[in-house]
């Protein structure tokens, strides 16, 4: 289950919060959460890879104590947007990692990719209420992260749709009576497409989501359905579950954001209007409950749901996931390194479309899955697999 401390009561007082990744599509959703209840809430710390000039917008409404940009020499930009201000400024990863350090009840982990590791485990041993919105944490490193969560009696309230609808419904006292958890997919922009066809896509196809706003590493991941072979490693950590017993289904609607099955034969779903400030909202103000500013769900004008299983042929990727999640050990953190490869080629137009769940193949093939028993290991082995992947794309060593 997720491991958690006892559920807290409700404090009066302000809620402290920094934000790993303000400047994301997650970060600008729970900052809009903010603004609507500014009483509630206290900024202590901003950070954003690269967005200076959002990143100095935001603090300035915002005022936070510290301001960090991820981009060690955008560090005098940021200086002078802020110049005046009395926000502390700072930038680089041990900066990062500085922010999520700053004394905050509650820290959104939102930083895209393996980079979101380091600032998101400061966080967890400080004993935060950790909002995970970065998977590839707890697939470079769940095990450790997971370790480290129970021994600083931090919380970890996961921000994915369909993590946060688990959570919602899952009887975590009484894990014996799960039979099976279900994560729900859109299928992204390509469900219905052949491979041949899906062969020619192009960046700015692949970045189009009919459902959600998300970035464009987050959007080609759903266009592969990699993402959902990340959070069935994701799901895997936060619940307990074996891989055997998490399902995938294609649900277009995005309507359902997941399921639990029970052993009497019940089936638990959360349904929601597709916006992501509702997950977010959830773990904002948990334990409480907060509004949100989304449209609410009219099931009677949608008229139909459908669900179907996962084209294993049009999404090679959900099957790599669950090998690199059967094999355990360091596999997991390999498929993350070579995905974050394979997209960022893609994005560059150095790779097709289908190459991407090529070069993952290639390099889960290509590298011995040894345990990783600290961070240090894993950083090695993600930059190991990183060496391995550009090497299989045919892409220029970084």
């Amino acid at each position: 289950m997720v491991i958690s401390s006892p559920r807290p009561q409700v404090d009066p007082q302000p809620r402290t919060v920094t934000i790993l990744g303000s400047t994301g599509s997650v970060g600008c959703n729970t900052l809009d959460l903010i603004e609507r209840s500014l009483d509630d809430y206290q900024v202590v710390a901003l950070t954003a890879h690269s967005s200076v000039d959002l990143l100095a917008e935001q603090a300035g409404r915002l005022r936070p104590q510290l301001a960090v940009i991820g981009e060690q020499d955008r560090y005098g930009e940021l200086k002078a947007a802020l110049s005046g201000t009395g926000i502390e400024v700072a930038a680089g990863p041990n900066a990062l990692v500085e922010a999520a350090m700053r004394p905050a009840e509650w820290v959104m982990a939102a930083i895209v990719g393996a980079a979101g590791l380091a600032p998101t485990l400061a966080a967890i041993q400080r004993g935060s209420i950790v909002a995970l919105a970065n998977k590839e944490t707890l697939v470079c490193a769940g095990a450790l992260m997971m370790a480290e969560v129970t021994r600083h009696g931090a919380m970890l309230l996961p921000v994915d749709s369909e993590h946060n609808a688990i959570f919602q419904v899952l009887e975590r006292e009484r894990p014996e009576v799960i039979e099976r958890i279900i994560l729900t997919a859109s299928g992204g922009p390509f469900r219905d497409w052949g491979r041949e066809t899906m062969a020619q896509v192009t960046p700015e196809q692949a970045v189009a989501h009919p459902i959600w706003a998300m970035g464009a590493k987050i959007s080609v991941d759903s266009a592969t359905m990699m993402n959902k072979g990340l959070e069935l490693i994701e799901a895997h950590h936060l619940f307990a579950m074996p891989e055997a017993q998490i399902e995938i289904l294609v649900h277009p609607q995005s309507v359902v954001h997941s399921m639990v099955a029970y052993v009497d034969g019940s089936v638990l779903a959360q349904m929601g209007h597709p916006d992501m400030r509702t997950p977010i909202a959830f773990t904002l103000a948990w334990p409480a409950r907060m509004a949100a500013p989304v449209e609410r769900l009219d099931l009677a004008a949608i008229g139909e749901l459908t669900f179907e299983p996962p084209d294993p042929a049009r999404f090679p990727a959900l099957r790599l996931a669950r090998q690199a999640l059967s094999a355990g050990s360091g596999a997991p953190t390999i498929l993350n390194a070579a995905n974050e490869v394979a997209v960022h080629g893609f994005l560059e137009g150095a790779l097709g479309f289908l190459d991407i769940a090529a070069v993952v193949e290639k390099t889960l093939n290509a590298l011995p899955a040894n345990a990783p028993n600290t961070i240090e290991d894993i950083w090695e082995l993600d930059r190991e697999a990183r060496h391995v992947a550009r090497d299989a794309a045919g892409l220029p060593a970084s």
